[in-house]
């Protein structure tokens, strides 16, 4: 059992006016990885920022920041290069979005980065499931992607407890309404990697957020270890 649990800040809900000293702020505060949100207004109807910002954030942040790169984009193919250039470290695409997921995943892997595979609420799990030995990272979109505030859709635990039974040593990520109130539910289903946005960054005391998510999933992981 090789995963373990790790907290990454949505930093789209931060001050956008000072991304920068955000994103420091957050990994002072215990972040484990910093989840960044990309838009490109036809796969998802917001438009938020790409490789550019990256580029610059990486330059303001160093080298230890872990960037998720969530790409909610109609052609994912086209920005694996640019985004391995300006220092991104995971690229999530949706699976949704390409049509030849495998050469996709190669062509991630080539550049250097480690591959996430997104699900939106509509899609099964078993549509994922072929690529799961080929991936770094599973995530299991929680709420519909493309806006931020929205609540957490309990119903689609059942595809992190799948993905968790048939992919033990998986990282699965939770995106979408996590915070206090729904971590509990996540941590038991399996999944190890979290995703909060607004619960942690617009919180008086984020440090204490993190460290609350993070000790429920580690308690999840501990116990699904024990149970074996």
């Amino acid at each position: 059992m090789a995963y373990s649990a790790k907290i990454g800040p949505s930093i789209l809900s931060s001050d956008l006016s000072c991304l920068g000293s955000e994103c420091v702020r957050m990994m002072e505060c215990g972040a484990d990885y910093l989840h960044l949100d990309v838009m490109d207004g036809h796969f998802v109807p917001n438009i938020t920022f790409g490789h550019p910002m990256v580029e610059c954030l990486r330059k303001s942040v160093g080298q230890d920041p872990f960037f998720d790169m969530h790409m909610m984009v109609s052609r994912p193919e086209q920005w694996v290069k640019p985004m391995a250039a300006a220092g991104a470290n995971q690229y999530t695409f949706h699976l949704e979005a390409t049509t030849n997921p495998g050469n996709l995943i190669k062509e991630i892997k080539e550049s250097g980065m480690k591959v996430g595979l997104a699900i939106k609420p509509g899609t099964t799990v078993e549509e994922l499931a072929p690529w799961a030995n080929h991936i770094d990272m599973a995530l299991v979109m929680t709420v519909e992607p493309g806006f931020g505030g929205q609540k957490f859709m309990e119903d689609m635990m059942p595809k992190v407890s799948w993905l968790r039974s048939q992919f033990p040593s998986l990282d699965i990520e939770v995106d979408g309404g996590v915070g206090p109130d729904s971590i509990h539910k996540c941590a038991e289903a399996g999944a190890n990697m979290i995703v909060s946005g607004s619960a942690v960054i617009g919180s008086d005391d984020p440090r204490s957020v993190i460290g609350l998510l993070r000790t429920v999933v580690a308690e999840a992981i501990q116990k699904r270890s024990l149970d074996r």
